[in-house]
């Protein structure tokens, strides 16, 4: 076989995919990152939500995010469809038929807040290759930095929730999703999405009570009254009654992907809210990350490509030296003509 370029790539591929196979036996997930002790998050009860928005005003607001008036420059009030580079938390609505009831899968609607989940092991803190995605090792909060960004956007390829999006109707665009309100925290204060949330939909706190909360209105009797708390858990202020909806039987984030700091608790189910559900209960870096380790444990990789760099460099010196030792073939002669 002429080991031309492209003969070269596929032996090169070759090796690198044989070696791979080779030692995929030996190749084990790195361990799950764990909740930092001091974690904080949200749990967000759609059957409390109204969906006022609120919330994604406070949030506009707080993070001098500009309104979206999707595709309506006239319009006098903000419009957005999705998360984007201008709105980093929106609320969506779930209806099915006549949608005469709230929180009912058929014939309901339902209310659905998203935006950042805050992941316990977030795909997108592990493919920047630059740190610009953080993960605080205190609170957890997962954050950018825009002067580290590069650009690449792998944490919008990555992000299994479809969260950072990146500005492409800006000339010098940057990576957008929720902080989390890391800079009101900072001051003592909370995120403006729960702050400002009139039935405690939004609630903000540490994770370790907020997934003892939400243990406790799975266990509310469907149809009696019971107070939430509103803004943060457990601050002391006057909280919001309502009527204990039937509850699914699960509360998404506790394991889904190796869990979130946002948490979601509903009456219809989640894939209809516009969740992943047929995920796994790791998160995806933890398989990534274990067989990037594998391929550069000794140098692996680059060794089978160094290989195969030097096997062309000598195949095509050793031609090079054959050519250059072969006699001239003789040239025929001319003869003059009389």
């Amino acid at each position: 076989m002429a080991l031309n370029r492209r003969n070269f790539l596929k032996l090169s591929a070759g090796g690198v995919g044989g070696a791979l196979c080779a030692e995929q036996a030996g190749a084990a997930p790195r361990e799950p990152k764990k909740l930092p002790s001091k974690a904080v998050g949200m749990l967000y009860d759609s059957t409390l939500c109204i969906g006022c928005k609120a919330c994604m005003s406070a949030c506009k607001e707080a993070n001098g995010m500009p309104p979206e008036t999707t595709g309506q420059p006239t319009a006098m009030w903000d419009t957005p469809l999705e998360t984007s580079g201008k709105t980093l938390n929106i609320i969506k609505l779930y209806r099915n038929g006549s949608a005469d009831h709230k929180d009912q899968e058929i014939n309901g609607y339902a209310f659905m807040k998203r935006h950042c989940l805050h992941c316990v092991d977030p795909s997108c803190v592990s493919v920047c290759p630059v740190s610009a995605m953080t993960k605080d090792p205190l609170t957890g909060i997962v954050e950018h930095h825009a002067d580290r960004c590069i650009g690449c956007r792998y944490c919008v390829m990555s992000c299994p929730f479809g969260i950072p999006k990146y500005e492409y109707d800006e000339a010098f665009g940057q990576i957008q999703k929720c902080q989390f309100c890391a800079h009101l925290q900072a001051k003592g204060q909370i995120p403006a999405c729960c702050d400002v949330c009139p039935t405690g939909a939004s609630l903000f706190g540490a994770v370790s009570d907020l997934k003892q909360e939400a243990q406790r209105r799975l266990e509310m009797q469907p149809g009696k009254d019971y107070e939430f708390s509103r803004g943060q858990l457990g601050a002391g202020r006057p909280g919001h009654v309502a009527h204990a909806p039937k509850y699914l039987k699960n509360v998404y984030g506790l394991k889904e992907l190796g869990g979130t700091q946002v948490m979601y608790m509903s009456a219809v189910p989640f894939d209809k809210l516009g969740l992943p559900t047929h995920v796994p209960d790791f998160g995806y870096p933890t398989v990534s990350e274990g067989i990037q380790h594998m391929l550069y444990k000794w140098m692996l990789a680059p060794a089978v490509l160094l290989t195969g760099l030097a096997y062309v460099v000598k195949k095509n010196t050793d031609d090079a030296n054959h050519d250059d030792h072969q006699p001239a073939p003789d040239k025929p002669s001319r003869k003059r003509k009389s």
